[in-house]
């Protein structure tokens, strides 16, 4: 199994950089650090390609943005978060980890759970029937939301939920209440819940319009 990592400085195009490190590699398998690159969907599709045009399968993709990671995971590849937001062993350490504006917390929730933070929080899990979690700012789920989530807690309209799967039981966008949908999600779409006109409209979320505060 061959290990590739787009370098960290962005000196070159990632593509250019992609190039470079396959000519040194054998055919096959590979797994990718994309470090702290952020990848929409359409860059990863062409980074598959390429890497297929040249006999490479793309087996498992690393990274420090969580936009990255979700995008990737939306295409159906096998991605992974790296602890860049918290502390290195917080992927060994479920407890919830604080950075930047951000909170974030790796793993998941269930019934009877409530996770809340008075800013962004990102989950790296599953919220299942029965757990809720709330924010300040923008709800992300890097998982299945099926339970109860709630952004902008303290009334700010310009909050998001997204998720890889958005089918929770109850919705809440400020003071705004919705019901989750009942059909099954699309294949391959992030999707995210937000206001407009006073009503919560759930809606696919390309990769590259997920917010940053």
């Amino acid at each position: 199994m061959t290990m590739l990592q787009l370098p960290d400085r962005h000196h070159q195009h990632w593509r250019d950089a992609l190039e470079d490190r396959l000519q040194d590699a054998s055919p096959g398998p590979i797994d990718l650090d994309c470090g702290d690159w952020l990848l929409t969907c359409s860059d990863l599709q062409q980074l598959s390609g390429i890497a297929a045009a040249r006999g490479y399968t793309l087996r498992t993709l690393l990274g420090h943005r969580p936009e990255t990671v979700v995008s990737a995971s939306a295409l159906g590849l096998d991605a992974r978060l790296q602890p860049h937001l918290a502390e290195d062993n917080a992927t060994a350490d479920p407890s919830p980890s604080t950075g930047e504006g951000l909170l974030f917390h790796h793993g998941t929730l269930r019934s009877g759970d409530h996770l809340q933070s008075d800013r962004d929080v990102l989950l790296y899990g599953d919220v299942n029937p029965g757990a809720r979690i709330s924010a300040a700012g923008h709800v992300l789920v890097w998982g299945r939301l099926r339970g109860i989530a709630h952004a902008g807690r303290d009334g700010d309209p310009s909050a998001r939920i997204i998720a890889l799967q958005l089918r929770p039981l109850q919705l809440r966008i400020g003071d705004v209440v919705a019901r989750g949908p009942e059909d099954l999600p699309q294949e391959g779409l992030v999707e995210q819940a937000r206001l407009e006109d006073g009503e919560i409209v759930i809606e696919a979320a390309p990769a590259q319009t997920l917010p940053r505060r």
